[in-house]
């Protein structure tokens, strides 16, 4: 009986040694990362300089893109399934994050502008290819009744590093450039 003792004892011994080693592996998990969409140029201006007065940049998106996680579609596979990465998140709504970027340029905006942003994600056209797209429109807002009110889409796609959520932060920080001097220079040219 002392014997069956000492084995139940020892197999419960056992059960919660092997079971506190596996616990520990699943509530420790991966760093996560967060990030933003870099500064608005490579040349940062010192703290205390100021930045010219420009009118307001504003942008609006649905609802769906108000959260912070970062979006991506696998087109081979499942195109209609949008999926979300688990350890890599923005560190604000990409809407916020591209207006601070908008706003924080050096270069004054001749005009108002408002942003509908319509797509931000990442698609995979393969397990190993992807790239990273937005999609606007870019509506101006006259300060006075002189001026019309003028509208252009954008469509931006450019291929990523790496299939993964590094690559789309990477390619997304050119692209968001990329958009602003699109922006910019149309707006330029309707004066």
């Amino acid at each position: 009986m002392n014997t069956r003792i000492i084995r139940l004892f020892i197999s419960v011994f056992l059960c919660a040694l092997i079971l506190s080693i596996s616990s520990c592996s699943f509530l420790t998990s991966p760093p996560s990362a967060v990030h933003d969409l870099g500064y608005p140029y490579a040349n940062v201006p010192p703290e205390n300089a100021t930045l010219p007065q420009q009118p307001p940049v504003t942008v609006d998106a649905p609802k769906w893109l108000s959260d912070t996680r970062i979006r991506y579609r696998l087109l081979y596979a499942r195109p209609t399934q949008v999926r979300f990465y688990l350890l890599d998140r923005w560190i604000a709504p990409p809407p916020e994050l591209l207006e601070q970027l908008l706003n924080n340029s050096e270069k004054p905006w001749p005009m108002p502008v408002n942003i509908k942003l319509q797509v931000f994600e990442q698609q995979f056209d393969s397990a190993e290819k992807a790239k990273v797209v937005m999609h606007f429109t870019a509506t101006t807002l006259p300060s006075d009744n002189k001026q019309l009110v003028h509208k252009q889409e954008f469509n931006l796609q450019l291929p990523c590093p790496t299939p993964d959520a590094e690559g789309a932060v990477t390619s997304y920080n050119i692209l968001t450039k990329q958009a602003i001097d699109k922006v910019r220079a149309w707006v330029i040219g309707l004066n």
